[in-house]
């Protein structure tokens, strides 16, 4: 059992982050839903797109329930920026490609 003794003077504990958690939720349900969101206008997988989306709904799932990695990489790959680096890059795959 953790006490706040326990815990270190200042350390603030993680919360929901709203937005992000709303967006991976849309992309996972979406991309279940509709799967020709991940493909190109030929009906083709669109790797990179997929690449982009997953990327989006992963960070968004991990940052949305509250959790921080430790590790600097991890933090900001799963950082509420990269889901807006993430959704800017699949905006830019679908539709300027």
């Amino acid at each position: 059992m953790k006490t706040a003794a326990s815990e270190p003077a200042g350390a603030a504990r993680p919360r929901l982050h709203g937005p992000c958690l709303l967006v991976g939720l849309v992309l996972m349900f979406g991309g279940s839903v509709y799967p020709p969101l991940l493909a190109d206008a030929a009906g083709r997988a669109d790797h990179g797109l997929a690449m982009a989306l997953l990327w989006a709904m992963s960070a968004g799932l991990v940052r949305g329930v509250g959790f921080v990695p430790r590790f600097v990489l991890w933090r900001w790959l799963f950082s509420g920026w990269a889901v807006l680096v993430a959704l800017a890059l699949a905006a830019t795959l679908r539709f300027v490609s």
